[in-house]
């Protein structure tokens, strides 16, 4: 997928999730995420890695949103299974983001610290602008922003590291095979 394209999808899935669970339609974000991840996949060299790392970040997302419910850092006006789990519609748009991974924030792969600061101010400035359209509640705002930026700040590297290492075309790890036996 182009980077530009790509870009603009992650976007509109954003704001698709947000709006959509502002206005009880939580179901918005995740129907344009499966739009979008059935382009991604059906156009990437590498649909089983990239589906791998699009379900690496939606457990990583599921994990990390509820300890921020669970510490009531943060409220969410709808789309959750139950009150200490994570929305749904946010899961998705974690899994969303991993699609960006290798394609418009690919330029961050091998760059962890840059990658951390982008994280550190990326991921906590999403979810301030999340609470502006009425798509999240921070509660305590303070613990939030810190929350936010030092899971971001560790996430960001991490998961641009998976998404390099999955990031191998499908002659390159047939290549890798033969070499190792």
């Amino acid at each position: 997928m182009p980077m530009m394209v790509n870009f603009i999808a992650f976007q509109i899935g954003w704001f698709s999730s947000v709006i959509g669970a502002a206005n009880q339609m939580p179901w918005l974000g995740p129907v344009v995420l499966l739009f979008v991840l059935a382009i991604h996949l059906g156009i990437t060299s590498r649909p089983t890695s990239e589906l791998l790392l699009v379900i690496a970040c939606g457990v990583v997302g599921i994990v990390f949103d509820s300890l921020l419910v669970a510490f009531d850092w943060v409220s969410y006006p709808s789309g959750q299974f139950s009150e200490i789990l994570a929305p749904y519609w946010i899961v998705t748009m974690w899994m969303l983001f991993g699609t960006t991974l290798n394609v418009s924030m690919g330029w961050l792969k091998g760059r962890p610290a840059l990658a951390a600061v982008f994280g550190a101010i990326g991921g906590p400035a999403s979810y301030i602008a999340g609470q502006k359209l009425g798509g999240i509640i921070l509660v305590d705002y303070m613990a939030a922003m810190i929350a936010l930026a030092i899971g971001w700040a560790v996430f960001m590297p991490l998961l641009l590291a998976l998404a390099e290492k999955l990031d191998v075309a499908p002659s390159e790890t047939a290549a890798q095979e033969v070499h190792s036996s």
